[in-house]
């Protein structure tokens, strides 16, 4: 396949994860919505150790932060 190198890794990284096992967390959205995320082993490792820090279970954090605003947009005029 003759794509640029970025949709290579774009592609890889798909890939990749699809094989991987994905980690459910439930947790409760702030309009009191039961929600369900599916984490990679990456980022369940990284909700883990942050939830550890903050001493408090994966959900809560996950409840916590769906009350941080939006992301800023970074797209340009």
């Amino acid at each position: 396949m003759q794509l640029p190198k970025n949709e290579q890794d774009f592609l890889r990284d798909l890939v990749k994860a699809s094989r991987q096992r994905p980690n459910p967390v439930s947790w409760v959205d702030r309009d009191g919505t039961a929600r369900i995320t599916a984490l990679l082993p990456a980022e369940m490792s990284r909700l883990d150790r942050l939830a550890r820090q903050v001493g408090l279970s994966k959900s809560a954090v996950l409840e916590q932060a769906s009350f941080l605003p939006a992301k800023p947009s970074s797209s340009r005029p």
